[in-house]
């Protein structure tokens, strides 16, 4: 197969993150857009913010040769569009990705999974009986630094872990997006499903699914029950304590923070302001070499080579795993609003 032919559903902070990453991979093309936007589908992404990276949203997209749509259900039924990557808000996800697979399309979409409980053993359902591949943009599984500690605990090269904590901490994204839609905690699950959602998934990508989780979190910024801070601790059987804490309720003048420190049997392992450390009981302090990347670069060109070779895509993600993550954060939510320790059971 030549180039992937990818058709790019929603073009927001990490949509427009997305075209620019595939403009980049030789073997990958856009041919195809759908916004509701008007003017994001003239490649005018200047209303466009992050909260993280620093992208000039300023020039207008090229749009050269690729077809826009309005709906990314009838991008979806283009016949020139091999691979499907869905950036849209969260609760269109488990439609489009249903959408597109029926369409026979080999599908990447956003995290989260979904935004419902049904919508994720639907999903669970659907990924399983397609022919297509499909992956998730659960990105810190892929991002250089997380990575590299997985891969080397492992191997053993640290021991057992004993404990580890993990930050999320962003500043506020109120009224900076489409319809304000993050505020909105029946659309986006607030910074609980939204943001924290990728710690939680790399503890369940390292550890497994916990026996339960304790959670506390308050509403800062966000309406309709959005959790916009949240702590957890997850409780595994005889195993290491871990605890993780995510919040987009500060000032949007406030830094963004990514960071961990996971104390091991031989070593303690920290991405903190000093850089990415590994701290040896002996004494001994390394600067591990890792790529200078992103997550997102990864994955991405990870799945257009997966469908390019023809090759199931396994080394990120399957759906029984990203499946757990969502069944741990709809914990988490009991948590907070019943104020008790949930069991993870589904």
């Amino acid at each position: 197969m030549s180039k992937i032919r990818i058709g790019l559903i929603g073009l927001g902070f990490m949509g427009s993150t997305h075209f620019r990453i595939h403009q980049e991979n030789p073997d990958a093309q856009i041919v195809a857009l759908a916004d509701v936007d008007e003017a994001k589908r003239r490649g005018d992404v200047s209303s466009v913010v992050g909260n993280i990276g620093s992208a000039d949203n300023s020039e207008l997209l090229d749009l050269t040769g690729v077809k826009v749509y309005d709906s990314g259900f009838d991008l979806i039924k283009d016949p020139d569009v091999d691979m499907v990557d869905i950036c849209t808000p969260t609760e269109f996800h488990a439609d489009l990705v249903e959408a597109a697979l029926a369409a026979g399309k080999h599908v990447f979409s956003e995290k989260p999974l979904c935004r419902t409980m049904e919508e994720c053993f639907r999903l669970e359902k659907a990924v399983k009986a397609a022919k297509q591949f499909v992956n998730f943009g659960l990105c810190v599984r892929a991002w250089p630094e997380y990575d590299y500690f997985y891969r080397e605990y492992l191997k053993g090269s640290y021991g057992k872990i004993i404990s580890a904590t993990f930050r999320r901490l962003s500043p506020s994204v109120a009224g900076q997006h489409w319809e304000d839609w993050f505020m909105d905690g029946k659309r986006s699950g607030g910074a609980l499903l939204d943001m924290h959602t990728h710690d939680t998934d790399f503890i369940v990508h390292l550890l497994g699914r916990p026996d339960a989780v304790t959670s506390v979190g308050r509403t800062v910024v966000s309406r309709n029950n959005g959790i916009d801070h949240v702590i957890t601790f997850y409780h595994y059987e005889n195993g290491p304590l871990v605890e993780a804490e995510g919040c987009w309720g500060a000032p949007n003048t406030t830094p963004f923070e990514m960071t961990f420190q996971i104390i091991c049997e031989k070593a303690t392992i920290r991405l903190m302001a000093e850089g990415f450390k590994v701290y040896w009981n002996d004494g001994r302090i390394d600067t591990p070499a890792v790529e200078s990347t992103t997550g997102w670069h990864v994955e991405l060109k990870y799945f257009v080579d997966c469908i390019k070779n023809n090759i199931v895509p396994d080394r990120y993600q399957t759906i029984d795993s990203i499946a757990d993550t969502f069944k741990v954060t709809e914990a988490e939510q009991r948590s907070v609003v019943e104020g008790k320790r949930i069991e993870v059971k589904y």
